[in-house]
């Protein structure tokens, strides 16, 4: 299928519609590719699992994975699409990375090791689209992570992060659709294909590729689907409200620990004003989440908390 010029698609960058676009039941083609494309693994089945791990401990947080499966090899894959900006509202880029080593990590663990020898555990792969740049000190787009010496040297290759910068890839404009590699088409295809301006590319891309064909027509679906729109813009105006909410407490919070550091110290005023700001930012963002309905538990995984840090200011009045 060819997409109209002037046919409006929903992002599969936004994580919602990217999840929607790879879990529905006619996407096994588009998601099979998308992986190989990741890994470099031709996989010949795939089995989409059920996206949360269980979690005994209540102190403990509860991952939620977009697309968590497991390949004909018996290797597990988590795909991600981070869109928001708010992982980093809450800690930076080490909030980012950190999580997605506690996702890779937890993801592995989870594997049956009963009556299993350790060499026969399967690898697990974390792969991470990124709206947005993580590592500006590089140009490439593509971030390969395994367990390497100082040297460089691999030592195993049975955990992988793979995090795919979809803001660096400008310069793929200017690349021949046939001299693409096959991530660089998928990356092209998930950041491009919502901009009419460069909707000649994307249909080449699907030209070219059957099992992207297979997604566009899923997302052209979805697209479609008015109630599906809606909930884009309620997360999109949420997601913003969030945002604002966050950086309106933070900043105060700065402001505050600058007038006590002239008092106490600098170093001092400075460190007990980002306390502040974290805690008048959780303050103000947990009441609002509870508000749009969603439960101390949502909460404390959104915000990467306890569920007891959630609960302290899920049970304030907003």
């Amino acid at each position: 299928m060819l997409i109209p010029a002037n046919l409006e698609i929903l992002p599969p960058a936004d994580d919602y519609i990217f999840k929607a676009m790879l879990t529905h039941p006619n996407a096994e083609p588009a998601l099979k590719d998308l992986i190989s494309a990741a890994i470099n693994h031709n996989v010949i089945s795939v089995n989409i699992r059920n996206n949360e791990l269980n979690v005994t401990d209540t102190e403990e947080k509860n991952e939620r994975f977009d697309v968590n499966c497991v390949i004909d090899t018996g290797d597990q894959v988590e795909v991600e699409m981070q869109g928001s900006r708010l992982e980093e509202a809450m800690g930076g880029r080490l909030n980012f990375i950190n999580k997605y080593i506690y996702y890779l990590t937890d993801l592995h663990s989870s594997q049956k090791s009963k009556g299993v020898n350790y060499y026969e555990l399967v690898r697990t792969y974390q792969i991470t689209f990124s709206a947005y740049t993580v590592f500006p000190e590089y140009d490439d787009y593509l971030s390969m992570i395994n367990l390497r010496r100082s040297d460089g040297g691999l030592i195993s290759d049975q955990v992988n992060m793979l995090i795919i910068e979809l803001s660096k890839l400008g310069n793929l404009l200017k690349k021949p659709v046939e001299e693409m590699t096959s991530l660089e088409m998928w990356s092209a295809f998930i950041k491009y294909i919502p901009d009419p301006k460069h909707r000649e590319l994307i249909n080449k891309l699907i030209d070219k590729r059957e099992a992207m064909a297979v997604a566009a027509e899923v997302l052209t679906t979805i697209s479609k689907d008015e109630h599906e729109r809606a909930k884009l813009r309620s997360q999109k105006k949420f997601e913003m409200d969030m945002y604002s909410n966050i950086h309106t407490a933070e900043y105060r919070g700065k402001l505050a620990g600058r007038a006590e550091g002239l008092a106490e110290g600098l170093a001092e005023g400075l460190a007990e004003g980002l306390t502040k700001g974290r805690a008048e930012a959780l303050a103000a963002a947990i009441p609002f989440l509870k508000k749009k309905g969603m439960s101390a538990e949502d909460i404390a995984e959104f915000m990467s908390l306890t569920v007891n840090e959630a609960l302290e200011y899920y049970k304030t009045e907003p």
